[in-house]
């Protein structure tokens, strides 16, 4: 039976996720301005860890419990799902500028559309911990946390910092304070616990559908990479020689071989 502590320990994981994107506003406190060189090839290591976290975390974990059909059907799944919210959210989105004047029910609207957005990395940390307790992992404050649950923390906490830093820019533009910045991109992200603790009570409510489960996340989040990371940090490059694919893909390789070693060794 689930207990109290274990959806705590997830919640708190998924946390720790939505605070890091509060870290992409701190350069604001050193500097006013960051360059377009290093917003690029931050989406692009936010894009390699993403990517390399679906392959060897998520995928291969997802056939170490299931067939490759029920993992691909869950990918295809929840691949359809982010392309589709994000044709959705289009037509009701928002600009960051709006969120400190926003009233009760803009606020309503800008939550749904972020709960949208974070879905699939609260989900892909809440898969991660399905074998909580019950198989080898790293041992803290009395619970066997799976080394694959470490790895999607680690990866979507850095995923995150240049989400916060994408926000904290045209919050900067109308001379709020820098306090305000970390505040609206945490904000941004709280919906990550949230989506991590009721991805954890299904599979481990279900687990025959663990693998869809695994696959689900893996596709989300590679979808989320394709259609919304990189297009956003090559916008952000436009003006660098190449339009920023060189910085982007430096990133995209950096990102992807530094999350190896969490899951080879």
């Amino acid at each position: 039976m689930t207990t109290l502590a274990e959806f705590t320990l997830v919640f708190i994981s998924g946390l720790i996720t939505a605070l890091a994107t509060g870290l992409g506003a701190l350069p604001y406190f050193f500097k006013d301005e960051v360059s377009d060189r290093w917003t690029v090839g931050l989406w692009g290591l936010a894009s390699g860890i993403m990517i390399s976290a679906s392959v060897f975390g998520l995928v291969l974990e997802g056939l170490a419990e299931g067939t490759i059909f029920q993992v691909l059907t869950g990918g295809f799944l929840g691949g359809v799902l982010v392309f589709i919210a994000d044709k959705v959210i289009h037509r009701f989105n928002y600009e960051p500028e709006e969120l400190p004047k926003a009233d009760f029910t803009k606020l309503v609207l800008i939550l749904g559309i972020l709960t949208v957005h974070s879905f699939p990395e609260g989900v892909a940390i809440g898969v991660s911990f399905a074998d909580l307790n019950l198989a080898a992992g790293i041992d803290f404050l009395g619970f066997t946390v799976p080394v694959l649950a470490v790895f999607m923390t680690i990866a979507i906490s850095i995923h995150n910092i240049p989400e916060g830093l994408a926000i904290s820019i045209p919050i900067k533009r109308l001379g709020l304070s820098k306090y305000s910045m970390v505040w609206w991109a945490v904000f941004s992200s709280l919906p990550q616990p949230i989506g991590a603790v009721i991805a954890y009570y299904f599979v481990t409510l279900a687990r025959a559908f663990l693998p869809y489960g695994f696959g689900f996340a893996a596709g989300a989040m590679s979808v989320l990479v394709v259609h919304h990371l990189i297009p956003e940090g090559l916008e952000e490059g436009e003006d660098l020689e190449g339009g920023g694919k060189k910085e982007m893909a430096t990133g995209l390789v950096v990102g992807f071989l530094s999350m190896l070693p969490l899951v080879l060794f």
